[in-house]
């Protein structure tokens, strides 16, 4: 739920200051991008902090080679897109890049829920997951699209 109300908040405050003059997040979509990198630098730091990372590696499917450094890779990609969603000149292209990493990284969220006694951070049930996920990828779909002159 943190990462939903980090989006959510600092979205909210974005704009707010568009509204003061800053041009940087003059419309809902560029406050938004700052939302979402908000959101990614919180999770992306979780990739490396105990009790979350150790989380975070119990809930790669067992399928899925090298737990640890599977998390350590997203860890950099959500921090290194967060920065691209920053960056005008590339928040596209790191939208649609962190849309794609969180379709890839969902089914950790599915095995999580199934999952007889799931690390205690993990606990949410799929459907609220998906949910969420459906907001974040919405924020991003958004993001990415209007960056690129889409919408």
């Amino acid at each position: 739920m943190a990462p939903l109300i980090t989006l959510v908040v600092v979205s909210v405050i974005a704009r707010a200051v568009g509204w003061l003059g800053v041009d940087y997040v003059g419309s809902w979509p560029e406050a938004i991008a700052v939302g979402l990198a908000a959101m990614f630098v919180l999770t992306g730091i979780a990739h490396f902090v105990n009790p979350l990372r150790r989380d975070l590696i119990a809930i790669v499917p067992p399928r899925l080679p090298a737990p640890a450094l599977l998390v350590t890779v997203t860890g950099v990609l959500e921090l290194l897109g967060a920065a691209g969603l920053l960056f005008p000149p590339t928040r596209a292209a790191a939208a649609v890049c962190l849309f794609v990493l969180m379709l890839a990284m969902f089914p950790a969220n599915v095995y999580a829920a199934r999952m007889p006694n799931p690390p205690k951070s993990m606990t949410s049930r799929l459907g609220v997951r998906t949910a969420e996920e459906v907001v974040y990828l919405g924020a991003a779909l958004l993001v990415g699209a209007v960056s690129l002159g889409g919408v």
